[in-house]
This record gives structure tokens, sequence and C-alpha cells, in this order.
């Protein structure tokens, strides 16, 4: 592993700078709900997943309570990650399916995730000061990947947090900034593009205003910039 990486995930793994989010993830890793009563849930900080040598990062918003909150890993073990996965493994980003718990045989190719915060928020809102104390993680990711190609945000917040810390980077500088909408292309840069992408949350996905296709697109996209 990238040593940069490895210990970021260290140092986001003990973090507790935020109260209102550690005292929601451990309460909600105590209380559990009833059809995980069974399991210990993690109740840290989520750290990144996948190929510390990536060409493709994916960042999020942040964990789910009873998904990544549960598991320990990013997108795993709710709906938005049973989707995120298929469309990994469908271009060849994934060696399964299917992200079902932190110590399962899963593996990344080319592809890294990561999230805006990386703690459980309540009713999935972290506030605006919540995401700028989590912000530095971001910025270090940013800074250790050093073969990026490809950024995708899924959801607005989480492209518009990209954005502002490409521009506090110096990576990348706007006079208009861009307007999130599915499937977007920001050209970062010669070697950079930035891929918006609606969020695949049930609110989403069970209305239909994210559809299948309209997801793997975006996968096929960054299939296609990174070959």
């Amino acid at each position: 592993m990238n040593k940069q990486i490895k210990d970021l995930n260290s140092d986001i793994i003990s973090c507790r700078k935020c109260p209102r989010l550690v005292e929601w993830r451990e309460k909600v890793a105590r209380e559990k709900v009833k059809r995980y009563a069974d399991q210990t849930y993690w109740g840290k900080p989520v750290p990144g997943f996948g190929d510390t040598d990536a060409k493709i990062l994916i960042v999020g918003l942040a964990p789910a309570a009873h998904g990544a909150n549960r598991t320990g890993r990013m997108f795993t073990g709710d709906r938005s990650g049973e989707w995120l996965y298929s469309a990994l493994h469908k271009f060849g980003f994934a060696n399964n399916s299917a992200s079902i718990s932190a110590d399962d045989d899963l593996e990344l190719s080319g592809v890294y995730i990561t999230a805006v915060v990386r703690c459980a928020p309540p009713d999935n809102k972290p506030s605006r000061e919540e995401i700028e104390s989590c912000q530095p993680y971001l910025l270090a990711e940013l800074k250790a990947f050093s073969n990026l190609k490809v950024i995708i945000s899924p959801g607005k917040i989480a492209f518009d947090w990209t954005i502002d810390s490409l521009d506090k980077l110096g990576i990348v500088s706007f006079d208009n900034k861009p307007r999130f909408s599915h499937g977007a292309h920001i050209e970062v840069n010669d070697d950079l593009t930035l891929i918006a992408s609606y969020h695949p949350s049930q609110q989403n996905t069970f209305t239909g205003k994210l559809t299948k296709p309209m997801f793997e697109s975006v996968f096929k996209t960054a299939k296609e910039i990174t070959k």
C-alpha cells in the first residue's frame, strides 16, 4: 500500500474532531437496528478503500449509518453500494459485483473510493463545519494519488466539495463554478477529468431519477478515459 495513504487512513480511523458525528456514529453502533442486531458495528471514521495506485478516484458524501458505519468499508452493506460495485465489476474495476463486508475478498483495480466526510452524519447531512473539518483528509488523498485521470463525484455535495478541494490545492480555478448535472464532464486540466453523477441512493434509484444505464455510463466513460 502507498505509505502516504496507509498513514492517512490510520489518522482517519482515530479522528474525533467533530463531537456531533462522534456521538452519532457511536450511538448507532451501540443501538444498531434489528436486522443487524447480531453484528458488531465499526462505529468509527471510515478510511478509503481500493487501489492506492488508482487512476480513478470516487468521492462520495459520507458513510451510511447502517452501511459503512457498520461494515467499516466505503459503500459497503447498503443499496447504494450494490449499484456502485455492480458497475465497477461490469467495467473490470472490481473482481466481484458485491461488497458485503470489510473482510471479504473484494479487490479494486485502478479505482479508490473515499468520501468528503468520514463519519456517518445524522440524516445523512453533515454540516458545513464538519465538512471543512474533514476536508484536510481529502486534500491529502488528492495529493497522494499521482496517477489520477478521473474523479467521479456521486451527488451534488460531493461534487461541490471536490471542486473546492481541487481549488484549494491550486489544481484548478474556475471563473464560473461548474454546475452539477448527471454525466457532466469537467476538464480540470489536460490530465484530469471530473465526472458528476447522481448518487445511487434509494431516493434516486427507486424514483427512476437514476437508472442503471445512466449510472453505468459514468463508468464506461471513465474506462475509456483511462485506457
